[in-house]
């Protein structure tokens, strides 16, 4: 396997490698860290080398022309065993690539063109495949296998990379495309090795020769006793960690309670294994081998080493843990160990940091299940999507403990503490550390740290909380794992009416004369032609395409379900109502003017408007809208900004000056010219 890339990194002095037991001193936690710890250090990943090529099509492509996008990198031989495999895989993936705002780009490599474009027709590529039949390209990227796949990132750099061997197990691109999603901060997909959302898969039997044994190894003939078994590579150094870990927590159990390890060995190179275990003295549990790698098909283990998954007494399992970071990992599959084997769980919190929700989950397993069906809880992938994941306004609200000591640092360094966690809401460690942590039940203060007037409309605490509350969520764990699983799925859905809606609707026009500047920007807008456009397409009195074509469909004073536009012209558009909320209110003689009406111009562009234009120009409507939106404002902006400019205009809104005048003359022929 390619190792995983690293992503950004930042300065890792608050990274502390001891976990301790709760209760210990509170005093590292309160030290804030310097300016300096929290700077960007410089990248360490490599940036993709650039290359282009003919595709498959007959068009050139130059592999620079999509940075600004995510890119999956599919190198493939169309002629490996494993070919079809990860091809089925990227192809149910390339399905999302509009939704969440990635690209994939092929290069068939070491194989003819004929056979090349008879593979990608088979399974249905929709992407451009570059025709490598001389492995030029799989040789500048210095791959080894003839299958990979690189994760580059929007600025051009590589984040993380897979190899593929040889399986003809048809399980197989089932277990790629979760893995290709886990990469992709894509929602998972049921797993038949996986477990996801409370659920236990039954672990796949098999019954293997045992390196120097006797016996065959039967996982069967293990039910009535917890199994570990670990997938691993016989000279790698963190399989040796891991490996050193198991021996030494193991021997700690009560015998009678101690789980079977065994090991499956992905080399297959019997005498080095044998000679390295003993002597590094891990010889301590059987090894078997993989040699058609069925098992790995049967696992999914295709994301690299070490793989351990922890199988129950009953046969089915439990967690797994892919990799193994030192700062991380030993405490909580110390907690996941006592947990299988029916032992108390020690509380292995950091004292000195944020421990993440994955420790949590091990004795809070329905809160950690319910917290998975929340937006909370795909936060920082909704960064990631949107590129924002570098931008230090955005991340703070976004992970646990940011510019904290002990809180997030990066993706690499702390990935434990992405998303808003358990400890965003209930304190550093919960009740079991934080002298801060929640006690009456009212969230609200930690909640209104991100859900503020610049970055959350129409946040209302009470209305809200529902949407997260453990206790209003604890019916889904109930659930069955299809309905769990398109939760999951829906999580990421945009939420509907953030405007007000008790005021009626006015109609832009009486938004005029206290804002000439403003309406004069706007009335030459595509908005102001929203039924226009309906029109030219025969959909002027459709009422579907009339709700996001008028301002105030159905709503009190907005534009009636049954109405024509020819009959309600200041409402037949986009007017000032649809993004800002009805004025009614704020139109009223003697009215207050501030808080009556949804200002804008303090909100935050990626966070607030997008929510309301997002309504509208959704998937369904405006593929990719999301991901083009600051460009898309900047063409809507209005008030003291030239639209689709960013120059400012001569005077202030609402100013008398030479654009204002301009505008309002130009508007004056246009109506004695019948808007020609």
């Amino acid at each position: 396997m390619l190792p995983r890339v690293r992503s950004r990194t930042r300065a890792l002095a608050l990274v502390a490698a001891a976990f301790v037991a709760c209760g210990q001193s509170e005093r590292e936690a309160t030290r804030e860290p310097t300016a300096a710890e929290l700077q960007p250090a410089a990248r360490r990943e490599k940036p993709l080398p650039a290359f282009e090529g003919w595709t498959l099509e007959d068009e050139r492509l130059e592999i620079s022309s999509l940075l600004g996008r995510r890119l999956l990198l599919f190198i493939f031989n169309p002629e490996v065993k494993a070919a079809p495999h990860v091809a089925r895989a990227i192809s149910e993936i390339a399905a999302l690539r509009g939704k969440h705002n990635f690209e994939i780009v092929g290069a068939a490599t070491g194989s003819d063109l004929a056979t090349a474009r008879a593979f990608t027709a088979e399974y249905g590529f929709d992407f451009p495949v570059i025709d490598d039949s001389s492995a030029a390209i799989a040789r500048r990227l210095r791959l080894r296998g003839p299958l990979a796949v690189l994760g580059v990132d929007a600025e051009g750099y590589v984040i993380f990379g897979s190899a593929f061997g040889e399986t003809e197990d048809p399980n197989a691109a089932k277990a790629i495309e979760n893995q290709l999603r886990s990469a992709l901060r894509l929602p998972p997909i049921a797993s038949d090795t996986e477990p996801l959302l409370g659920s236990r898969p039954l672990a796949p039997t098999f019954r293997a020769d045992v390196l120097d044994g006797s016996e065959p190894f039967d996982l069967a003939a293990q039910r009535g006793k917890p199994v570990v078994l670990i997938f691993f590579l016989h000279t790698c150094s963190h399989c040796h960690q891991t490996l050193e870990f198991l021996k030494e927590t193991l021997a700690e159990l009560p015998e009678d309670k101690r789980p079977t390890v065994v090991g499956v060995e992905v080399s297959g190179r019997t005498h080095s294994v044998r000679e390295l275990l003993s002597e590094k003295g891990l010889d301590f549990f059987p090894v078997v081998f993989d040699d058609d790698g069925s098992l790995q098909a049967a696992y999914g283990a295709f994301a690299g080493v070490p793989d351990t998954v922890l199988i129950d007494a009953e046969g089915r399992i439990a967690s797994r843990v892919r990799g193994w970071q030192l700062e991380r990992d030993p405490p909580l599959m110390r907690m996941r160990l006592a947990k299988l084997v029916g032992a108390p769980v020690p509380m292995l919190l950091r004292s000195n940091g944020y421990s993440g929700s994955e420790v949590c989950g091990v004795c809070h397993e329905s809160e950690h299940e319910t917290w998975q069906l929340t937006h909370h809880a795909s936060a920082f992938d909704t960064l990631v999507e949107h590129g924002a994941n570098e931008k230090v306004e955005c991340v703070g609200c976004h992970v646990v403990g940011y510019q904290h000591a002990g809180g997030f640092i990066s993706s690499v360094a702390t990935r434990e503490l992405e998303d808003v966690g358990c400890e965003s809401c209930h304190g550093r460690g919960g009740p079991h550390l934080s002298p801060t942590s929640i006690e009456n039940g009212s969230y609200e203060a930690a909640c209104l740290t991100c859900h503020d007037t610049k970055h959350s409309l129409g946040f209302e605490y009470a209305r809200f909380l529902p949407r997260v509350s453990h206790a209003a969520l604890a019916h889904v764990a109930a659930l069955p794992p299809a309905e769990k699983q398109k939760l999951l799925a829906e999580r990421s859905r945009p939420r509907e009416d953030l405007l007000p809606t008790a005021a009626p609707y006015v109609g832009s026009a009486a938004c005029e004369s206290c804002h000439p500047a403003e309406f004069a920007s706007w009335e030459s807008s595509a908005h102001a032609g929203a039924v226009t456009t309906l029109a030219a397409a025969g959909k002027q009195d459709d009422a579907a395409c009339l709700k996001c074509h008028t301002t105030g469909f159905g709503r009190p004073g907005g534009f009636p379900t049954s109405g024509t536009a020819g009959s309600h012209r200041n409402l037949a558009r986009v007017g000032c109502e649809s993004c800002h909320g009805p004025g009614g209110a704020h139109v009223e003689d003697g009215a207050a003017r501030a808080g009556t009406i949804v200002s804008l111009a303090d909100k935050c562009d990626s966070c607030v408007i997008l929510q309301i234009c997002g309504t509208c120009h959704d998937e369904a409507n405006d593929p990719g809208f999301e991901f083009e939106v600051l460009e898309k404002i900047e063409l809507q902006r209005h008030g003291t900004i030239e639209p689709g400019t960013g120059k400012p205009k001569g005077t202030s809104a609402g100013a008398e000056g030479p654009l204002r005048l301009e505008a309002r003359i130009a508007r004056a022929f246009d109506r004695l010219d019948g808007g020609n």
